[in-house]
C-alpha cells in the first residue's frame, strides 16, 4: 500500500515498471465487512427501518448558471472518437461544510433529447460508481491493460438512456468534504439525503432533464441507496404537491434487500453449487438464525464456510482471478464480451493519472489520498436497515415500475437470496416463471408479480451483470425503460 499523498512517487514507478499497485479494498470486501459488523453483539449500526420524514427538511439549491458548459469533457486521454456529449464535475450538496459530490454524465448515443435520464449507483457501501458502473460495467468505455487508453463498450447503456453516474457518499472516489466528520462516518440516511440534494442541484444545472422521465438503477448495496432515494423523491413530490423529480421506476441488481434472507440465501447458494460441504450447510441451518445476532457456534460455522471460498471470486464463482498485477506497455487484445479480471488495476491507474483527472474536472481540491474503487477513508457506517421491503411495497402502491435482476453466478448476493426476499412479500403472480430470449439463446428467466414488480435472472452473469453479460444487460435495461416484458421469443428481442 502506498502512503496517501505519495502520488508523485507512484507515477514515476508506474512509468518505469508499468506495475499496478496493491491498493485499497475492493467491492468484493466491502459488503462482507458490513454483514459481519451488523451481526456483532452490541453493534453500533442502527438497523431500524428507513423513514424520510425527518430527512432533507430544507434543500439548498445553489446557482448553477454556466456550470454545465464548464463541466463539458472535450475528450478523455486515450479515448476513441465518439459522437455523444459527456460531462464531469462537482455538485455542492452542503455549502457550509464544503461537501461536494463528483458526477460523470454521458448523453445518449442517439436521441438524447427524448430518451429518459437514468441514474446509476454502485454500493459497497463506499464503492465508486465511476470505478465499476462507468468504467467496468455499463459506461461507454473500458480501460485497456496499459492503464492509459480506452476502448468502446458497444453495449453501453447510453444506447438506451442518458446515463448519470454518481460517486457517493462523501469520501467515495473523488467526492469529498472539507469537514472531516462528513467522510469519516457514513450511513444510509445521510447518503440518501445528500443524493437527493445532489439530484435537485444537478437538474438545475441541466434543466432540460427536469421534466424527463427519470429512473434510478444500481447494484449490490445500492439495493439500499436506490429505494431510499426513490422514497425521498416521492415524499418531497407529495409535500410540494407537484413533481419535483419525474420518477418513473427503479431497477436493482444482485441487491441487498433483506438481511435475513440475504444471508440464508447466500449459504444455501454455496451448498447448492458445491462450494461448501453438506455437513457444513446442515450445521449452519441448525445453529444460525439469520434474523437475530449470530451465536458463537454460527460464527465458527460461517467462518469455516467462508474459508472454503478463499480462492475463488465470490462475485462470480466461475470467473478467473487476477494473478498478474502488471500493466502492459501496449494494450492487450480486448473484447467487451470477455471481462478481464484485472480491470480494477487498469481503472485504478487510469483514474489516478493527473491528465485524466484534469480532463474529468475531478480532484480539483487535491485530496490527500488516492482515488480508490472503494473508500479507505470512511471508517464507520452508522445506519443500515435490516430490510428495504417496505419501500418496495410503497413503490408498487404508488404505481412505480420496480424491477429486480440477478446475475445467476454471483455468490455474494445470489439469486437464492433475491428469490427468498421477494417471496417474503407474498405477491400474487401475474406472469408465471419462464425463460427470456436474446439472439436465439436463453438470456435468463423471469417472473412478473401483480403490482408491477418484475424479477429477472441474467444467465451466466456475476454480481456486476453488465461486466459479464453486456448484451443481455443492455436488452434488460431497454425493456425496463420501455416498460415491455422480456421476450420469450428471440425474434422479438432487442
Amino acid at each position: 500500500m502506498l502512503h496517501k499523498g505519495s502520488s508523485i512517487v507512484f507515477f514515476s514507478l508506474l512509468i518505469s515498471s508499468f506495475l499496478a499497485p496493491t491498493h485499497g479494498k475492493k467491492q468484493t470486501e466491502a459488503l462482507g465487512h458490513l454483514y459481519k459488523a451488523k451481526q456483532t453483539k452490541n453493534s453500533a449500526i442502527d438497523t431500524s427501518g428507513f423513514e424520510a420524514i425527518r430527512l432533507v427538511n430544507r434543500v439548498e439549491i445553489l446557482p448553477q448558471e454556466g456550470l454545465k458548459e464548464r463541466d463539458r469533457i472535450e475528450k478523455l486521454p486515450g479515448q476513441p472518437n465518439v459522437e455523444f456529449s459527456q460531462y464531469g464535475g462537482y455538485v455542492t450538496v452542503n455549502e457550509s461544510s464544503g461537501k461536494a459530490f463528483y458526477y460523470y454524465f454521458v448523453e445518449a448515443q442517439k436521441s438524447h433529447h427524448s430518451l429518459p435520464l437514468l441514474l446509476w449507483l454502485n454500493g459497497g457501501p463506499g464503492c465508486s460508481s465511476l470505478a465499476y458502473g462507468a468504467m467496468q460495467e455499463l459506461g461507454p468505455f473500458r480501460v485497456h491493460s496499459d492503464g492509459k487508453t480506452l476502448y468502446k463498450n458497444r453495449f453501453a447503456w447510453n444506447y438506451a438512456a442518458n446515463v448519470l453516474f454518481l460517486e457517493s457518499p462523501a469520501g467515495v472516489g473523488f467526492s469529498y468534504s472539507n469537514t472531516t466528520s462528513d467522510f469519516k462516518k457514513g450511513g444510509d440516511k445521510q447518503t440518501a439525503s445528500d443524493n437527493y440534494v445532489f439530484l435537485l442541484n444537478w437538474l438545475e444545472r441541466f434543466p432540460e432533464y427536469k421534466n424527463r422521465d427519470f429512473y434510478i438503477s444500481g447494484e449490490s448495496y445500492a439495493g439500499h441507496y436506490v429505494p431510499q432515494l426513490a422514497h425521498i423523491i416521492l415524499r418531497h413530490n407529495k409535500k410540494a404537491k407537484k413533481t419535483l423529480v419525474n420518477l418513473k421506476g427503479i431497477i436493482i441488481g444482485n441487491a441487498v434487500i433483506n438481511d435475513e434472507t440475504d444471508n440464508l440465501g447466500m449459504y444455501d447458494y454455496f451448498a447448492s453449487h458445491a462450494l461448501i460441504s453438506d455437513k457444513t450447510w446442515y450445521e449452519i441451518k441448525e445453529h444460525c438464525d439469520f434474523g437475530t445476532l449470530s451465536s458463537n457456534e454460527c460464527k465458527v460455522l460461517t467462518a469455516e464456510a467462508d474459508n472454503d471460498l478463499d480462492n475463488i471470486d465470490i462475485y462470480n464463482i466461475y470467473a478467473p482471478l487476477c494473478y498478474d498485477n502488471n500493466l502492459t506497455k501496449k494494450p492487450k487484445k480486448t473484447s467487451v464480451l470477455n471481462f478481464d479480471p484485472c480491470s480494477d488495476n487498469y481503472v485504478y491507474a487510469y483514474l489516478n493519472t493527473p491528465e485524466v483527472q484534469k480532463a474529468l474536472h475531478a480532484n480539483v481540491t487535491k485530496i490527500s489520498y488516492d482515488w480508490e474503487p472503494c473508500s479507505d477513508v470512511i471508517e464507520q457506517w452508522e445506519d443500515s436497515p435490516s430490510t428495504i421491503i417496505p419501500l418496495l411495497q410503497e413503490f408498487m402502491e404508488h404505481g412505480l415500475r420496480v424491477w429486480i435482476f440477478s446475475g445467476d453466478i454471483d455468490g455474494r448476493v445470489p439469486v437464492t437470496s433475491t428469490k427468498y426476499s421477494i417471496n417474503k412479500m407474498k405477491l400474487p403472480v401475474k406472469t408465471a416463471w419462464h425463460s427470456w430470449m436474446l439472439n436465439e439463446e436463453v438470456g435468463g428467466y423471469t417472473e412478473v408479480y401483480k403490482g408491477d414488480l418484475t424479477f429477472a435472472t441474467v444467465r451466466g452473469a456475476g454480481h456486476q451483470v453488465p461486466s459479464y453479460q453486456p448484451p443481455r444487460a443492455l436488452s434488460l435495461i431497454k425493456h425496463f425503460l420501455a416498460g415491455t416484458p422480456l421476450p420469450n421469443d428471440s425474434r422479438r428481442a432487442y
